[in-house]
């Protein structure tokens, strides 16, 4: 380069006559840079040069340019020539190295069988290098490797495809521990490298697969701790695990919440304990001598008695339970027991014969009945015979249907235990009898066998089909109209009653006309639409089907009752009996009833009004009598005081009766209230009596009274009970002859006083019992009794009143005794009545 540099030097001190300008100094410094001291001597030279003019000096300038730029461009070819000859030898030495430590790596990469799979970003061809023997059959294509199902099981296969999907989709890498079909255990390692997606698989052996194994028992062990115990966690169920010692070491929250400790901590510092002392002695005495306990107990858990399978057994060094709540199974066992057991107790008592054989066709169970059709012996019955020998044992009896194939026959029986339906069959046996066989097959394997004896049913059908043609004649004989209308609406059957009830046709009837049709030929007789829908639809109606009364008054008169009755088949009967002559009559009778009820209240407003307007004037006559009878008012004659003593008898006499009247009209009107108070029995009874003292000494009757020495006292209206006993006694006597005797006795039984009163008089005769009690009911019957008939009648009212009966005995000729029954608790009667 300085040889070129001082040819030019040289070139251009030839043209100084064209280089005057300093300026071209300061181009040429800038196109030589790599010779900054030979471009500085250049400049001196051109500067010394004479001046030019401008246009040859333009003209050098560009020369020199292009000459500059030449020279630059062969430098820096040069010094580019060299530079790559320097790099060339360095990189072949490189190469030469690499190559050198890639064998290096190959051969400790392969120094172990393994299998290399890698996926180039965005390549979907994989390369495949190592020894494939390993999961494949030597001279098998690499690629196969790639269908991980040709040498592993189907999970590990699915696995693998899902692991590789991932490593090459998302960069995510994994270590799979895997066991081909043969049984080999391999190493499977993706990882994403260098923008590749990397697999190597390896055989594991010696002690890296047994650390491979080891930790994958460990995992699967710790899996199964954790679902275990998050097993127990959940389950409802009282859970525990008990050391060597005893101690609890474990519970779940449910033995928590049973043993009612704060924690299983809290638990096992107060050695809460699930079992009572005797329970627990059985259950280690169990694990003791059998390593294992179970046994159903009653455990009380918050307050409740409740049944728990406790299941206990020995693991390592201490043991493990579980208490499983079994009262619901405890009571379904209980009422399944009871249950089979009042179905044997059922079919006990069935008339038909029920033989249950087992799975292996022995017998196991059957019923009296079935012993007695078959007249088999009991102890042969009871060791459970087979199928075969009962039915063997019954032809050699000759008690089965005489067969020309007996074995046939019997394995048709026997098809029952290989098939899903019921099958139904008779038998004609040889005795006369004909049974219905039913053989339904059991779900738990064998079959049973139902006999009835149907020779009377099969007499009956005989017996029935000949009644049913009676009983036809019989309906078509019948004045009542009847038609059966089947479930579509159409007319079954039907009597010439009913066609001439309706005018209706037999020949249309017999052409099963639909009830519309039939309605329309009947409106001629009877139209109202209300009606005839409920009859529609009470006979093509599937529910709510019930028996409908109807009354019919038809156009002409007639007045017809029927009945809308639904039949079992579904068919719906409808009878018309003509009622138009009783009708009438009971027209009759109603109207004369209301009339006779209207008459009742006309005498009963007639008594009211009548007692009401008595008591004033006799109230006055009374008021008059006992004036007169006063000596203040005057002296009277003895003819006058006899007659003013039968004034006042009469007086007195009609004011009782009128009293009466006036009483049992309150009563009527529901306005009667009692005055309860204390009633002393005893002193009641000598009131009563004081008021008939003159008629028995006129009549020379002697009264008898008895009273309990505990009669006491009782709750009642004592004037009302004193009037009631007057009454009685005053009816005894009256019916009573002469010289004779009338009792009155009281007696207290459990809830009630009673009063007895009876005589000798004729007695009443049965049909005058249940009317002795009506008002204005008086029949002297021979004796010399003559009244209104109101004392007994308000006998009754008041004994009821109290909450008492009324009861009378009577004999014809030996007298009556009439009973009173006055109730010792009034609170509870008013109770009652409210």
């Amino acid at each position: 380069m300085s040889g070129v540099i001082v040819s030019m030097r040289r070139t251009l001190l030839s043209c100084t006559s064209l280089a005057r300008n300093g300026l071209l100094g300061s181009a040429f410094a800038a196109l030589l840079p790599a010779a900054p001291a030979e471009a500085a001597d250049l400049v001196d030279t051109l500067s010394i040069m004479l001046d030019f003019n401008r246009q040859e000096l333009a003209v050098l300038a560009t020369a020199l340019a292009l000459l500059g730029f030449s020279v630059v461009a062969a430098i820096l070819l040069m010094r580019t020539r060299v530079r790559t000859a320097d790099n060339e030898a360095r990189l072949r030495a490189r190469i030469g190295e690499l190559q050198l430590q890639a064998d290096r790596f190959g051969a400790l990469l392969f120094a172990e069988p393994q299998v290399l799979i890698s996926w180039p970003a965005g390549d979907n061809r994989a390369q495949i290098s190592g020894d494939i023997s390993m999961v494949l059959p030597r001279n098998s294509s690499p690629q196969r490797v790639l269908a991980f199902g040709t040498w592993l099981p189907p999970e590990p296969a699915l696995q693998m495809d899902h692991a590789v999907d991932a490593l090459r989709q998302h960069g995510d890498g994994f270590q799979l521990t895997l066991t081909t079909a043969h049984g080999h255990t391999l190493e499977a390692i993706g990882r994403a490298i260098g923008g590749q997606a990397i697999v190597r698989i390896r055989e594991l052996s010696g002690l890296r697969r047994d650390l491979a194994e080891t930790n994958l028992r460990y995992k699967a062990l710790s899996d199964e701790t954790e679902m275990l115990r998050g097993f127990a966690a959940a389950s409802p169920w009282p859970i525990w695990a008990k050391g060597e010692n005893g101690a609890l070491t474990y519970a779940n929250p449910a033995y928590v919440r049973a043993t009612e400790a704060n924690s299983v901590t809290d638990a096992q510092e107060r050695k809460l304990e699930l079992l009572d002392s005797a329970d627990r002695t059985a259950m280690d005495r169990g694990l003791k001598d059998a390593a294992n306990f179970n046994s159903r107990l009653p455990i009380v858990i918050g307050g409740e008695r409740r049944m728990y399978d406790v299941r206990a057994v020995n693991v390592g060094s201490g043991s493990v339970g579980v208490a499983i709540d079994a009262s619901e199974a405890d009571a379904l066992s209980s009422a399944l027991v009871r249950m089979a057991e009042a179905h044997r107790r059922t079919l006990d008592q069935l008339s038909s014969g029920v033989a249950v054989f087992d799975g292996q066709r022995r017998l196991a169970f059957y019923n009296d009945s079935y012993r007695r059709l078959w007249d088999l012996d009991r102890t042969f019955l009871d060791a459970n015979p087979d199928d075969s020998s009962v039915l063997d044992q019954l032809r050699a009896a000759r008690k089965l249907p005489e067969q020309p194939d007996f074995r046939a026959w019997k394995g048709k029986l026997h098809e029952a235990y290989r098939a899903v339906e019921t099958a139904k069959d008779t038998w004609f046996l040889p005795d006369g009898r004909a049974l219905s066989v039913v053989t339904t097959p059991n779900p738990e394997g064998g079959v049973t066998y139902l006999f009835d004896d149907v020779t009377e049913s099969l007499d009956l059908a005989r017996r029935f089909d000949g009644l049913i043609r009676v009983q036809r004649e019989t309906l078509d004989s019948l004045a009542e109209g009847v038609a059966v209308f089947g479930s579509n609406g159409k007319a079954q059957l039907f009597n010439p009653a009913f066609a001439r009830m309706w005018k209706l046709s037999s020949d249309a009837m017999r052409g099963e006309p639909h009830i519309q049709t039939v309605e329309g030929w009947c409106h001629q007789l009877f139209d109202d639409p209300g009606v005839w829908r409920q009859i529609r639809e009470a006979i093509t109606s599937i529910e709510n089907r019930a028996d409908i009364p109807l009354k019919l008054e038809r156009k002409d008169g007639s007045v017809l009752h029927g009945m809308i009755r639904p039949l079992p088949d579904g068919a719906t009967m409808s009878t018309f009996q003509d009622i138009t002559d009783t009708e009438n009559v009971e027209r009759a009778l109603r109207e004369r009833n209301e009339a006779l009820e209207a008459a009742d209240q006309m005498k009963v407003d007639f008594v009211h009004h009548v007692s009401y307007e008595l008591r004033s004037p006799l109230t006055t006559i009374i008021g008059f009598a006992h004036f007169l009878s006063d000596p203040s008012t005057g002296p009277l004659t003895p003819k006058q005081a006899e007659y003013l003593d039968y004034v006042t008898k009469s007086t007195n006499a009609l004011l009782a009766l009128t009293n009466n009247i006036l009483d049992l009209a309150t009563i009527d009107a529901g306005a009667m209230k009692l005055e309860l108070g204390p009633v002393d029995v005893s002193k009641t009874i000598e009131l009563a009596a004081e008021g008939i003292q003159d008629r028995l000494a006129t009549d020379r009757i002697r009264l008898k009274v008895e009273i309990a020495p505990d009669i006491g006292s009782f709750i009642g209206d004592e004037k009302r009970v004193v009037q009631v006993l007057y009454n009685l006694l005053a009816n005894a006597v009256g019916f009573s002859p002469q010289d004779s005797t009338v009792g009155i006795s009281a007696r207290r039984t459990e809830r009630s006083v009673v009063f007895t009163v009876t005589d000798s008089g004729p007695g009443i005769p049965a049909d005058m019992k249940d009317k002795v009690f009506n008002w204005f009911e008086s029949r002297s019957q021979g004796s010399r009794h003559r009244g209104a008939g109101l004392g007994l009648s308000l006998v009754r009212s008041f004994v009821e009143l109290h909450g008492g009966k009324v009861r009378v005995d009577s004999i014809v000729g030996r007298g009556t005794v009439v009973i009173c029954d006055f109730p010792t608790d009034q609170a509870a009667h008013r109770d009652a009545a409210e």
